[in-house]
């Protein structure tokens, strides 16, 4: 209807449709329910970015992509190289864990993987809209790099590697066994980001 008033009445248009006028105008001026609400927060923008993680034998690369909403790493991939593969596989990981509808936004920095015909082919693919930060602005991808750091603190300081595939398993029992699950943040209310969206569903529940 609101695309035809322009051309036709809008009771024609609710005789037509089989609803009442006023009908339509309260609809038009209700405010957007708790599920609506809800479908509107988990649409937010992804964060992605990469690391390096120093071992004896050599680099491992880790690509994640993190939920804004609850800060949940809902993607990730490491690799011996920094092909686009790495970040195709973590975006494929979180289309796996979310299956979002289209126009998700996945936003990174202008890195070459992220800038590659093979990342752009899966958004397109996917229905995600690729976003990338302005050059020499350090504060576009603050929430990836904010990870990191967490990262770094609290696992990578505190362990020596002696080949990638023991950083492998430690970063994933970070992420997954402790991150994810139990790690509180202060943005949160001091709750982890599962407990977070556990919250939001019961919210909206109960909405």
């Amino acid at each position: 209807m609101t695309r035809e008033k322009a051309a036709h009445h809008v009771a024609m248009l609710c005789r037509v449709l089989g609803v009442s006028p006023s009908g339509y105008y309260v609809w038009r001026t209700r405010p957007p329910s708790a599920r609506a609400q809800a479908d509107h927060v988990l649409l937010a923008l992804w964060i992605a970015d990469i690391t390096y993680v120093r071992t004896w034998s050599g680099w491992l690369y880790l690509a994640v992509v993190l939920e804004t909403f609850s800060r949940r790493v809902v993607g990730w991939s490491m690799a011996d190289t920094l092909e686009s593969a790495l970040v195709v596989d973590a975006l494929n990981m979180a289309l796996w864990n979310r299956r979002p509808k289209p126009g998700r936004i996945h936003h990174s920095d202008r890195g070459g993987q992220y800038t590659s015909l093979a990342f752009g082919r899966r958004c397109r693919e996917a229905g995600i809209l690729p976003s990338m930060g302005r050059v020499g602005n350090a504060y576009d991808n603050a929430m990836a790099e904010a990870f990191f750091a967490t990262l770094e603190t609290e696992l990578l300081t505190r362990r020596a590697f002696p080949h990638r595939g023991a950083a492998r398993a430690a970063i994933f029992d970070y992420i997954e066994g402790f991150y994810n699950s139990h790690r509180r943040h202060s943005a949160l209310g001091y709750l982890s980001p599962a407990a977070y969206e556990r919250r939001w569903q019961e919210r909206v529940r109960t909405a």
